[in-house]
């Protein structure tokens, strides 16, 4: 699939988050989260909600839990 082709699921609204620091910022329309970098750390960000996010927090919650 092109990069035309591709489809926008998540909408123009939503958040970032930095997997490193989570640090939130708002989502930028037309500009993907993954090209964004955390203001504080300098990590790339995801979208939450994504399924990346989604990877994200399941590795976060088996680091934490015994």
């Amino acid at each position: 699939m092109s990069g035309k082709e591709r489809q926008h699921k998540m909408g123009p609204v939503g958040e970032c988050i930095c997997p490193k620091c989570e640090t939130r910022v708002a989502h930028q329309r037309g500009v993907r989260c993954q090209e964004e970098h955390c203001p504080e750390c300098g990590a790339k960000m995801v979208r939450v909600g994504s399924d990346d996010y989604q990877l994200w927090l399941k590795k976060r919650q088996s680091r934490t839990t015994p």
